[in-house]
């Protein structure tokens, strides 16, 4: 494995943990605590960080590919 491999690897591994960590604030009604707009782009966050870590599996399958 090459090194850029394994930061795509850990990073994914990384930013999966963040979005659980969101998720869970998202539902502990810890969010409702916050003003409206914060909490719109915390959605907006949590899209682009569930869009990302797509992205991030989808290399680390290619780096498998023949």
């Amino acid at each position: 494995m090459q090194p850029y491999q394994q930061r795509v690897i850990d990073e994914k591994a990384e930013l999966d943990i963040k979005i659980a960590k969101l998720d869970y604030f998202r539902v502990s009604g810890e969010m409702s605590k916050i003003p409206v707009d914060q909490q719109d782009l915390l959605d907006l966050q949590h899209n682009a960080m569930l869009t990302y870590s797509i992205i991030l599996e989808l290399r680390i399958k290619s780096f498998n590919a023949p």
